[in-house]
């Protein structure tokens, strides 16, 4: 039951709460641009001022941005690096999840044949506690004589 000042009436009546739209660059709306300049070309305009290194142009034909290091342009845009170091990152996680997953097979593979030898680690202590135990006796019986 609705609160006697709410009425469902009233609540769907209320329109959309509607901001009035920002003014020029300054007030975060569309940036200032000559009048023959498109519009996709003006958004899109990034300066390359990054000179990749070895280990970024690796990282760039790795992840498939470029074919050849011949291609790789001398100055490139930092999102381009940042979007590449993004897929290289995703890339070795899932090498990492698959190495993972390829381990406990190993692991389950050599314990199931361990098992089947009868090792266990409750047998290779009881093992070597018994030969402590014999050790023990042996200095034991060398030190009486």
């Amino acid at each position: 039951m609705l609160p006697a000042r709410l009425h469902p009436g009233r609540l769907l009546a209320v329109g959309p709460l509607r901001l009035p739209a920002p003014r020029g660059a300054a007030a975060g709306g569309e940036p200032v641009r000559s009048p023959g300049t498109p519009r996709a070309e003006q958004a899109h305009k990034v300066a390359a001022s990054y000179k990749p290194s070895k280990f970024d142009k690796k990282i760039l034909l790795w992840t498939g941005r470029f074919k050849t290091e011949e291609e790789i342009p001398p100055r490139i845009p930092p999102e381009m690096l940042d979007r590449a170091r993004n897929k290289a990152r995703v890339k070795a996680c899932y090498i990492m999840i698959g190495l993972s997953v390829v381990a406990c097979f190993a692991v389950i593979a050599s314990a199931k044949k361990a098992a089947a030898r009868h090792e266990s680690l409750t047998s290779w202590n009881l093992a070597k506690k018994a030969r402590w135990r014999k050790e023990a006796a042996l200095a034991a019986e060398t030190k009486t004589k």
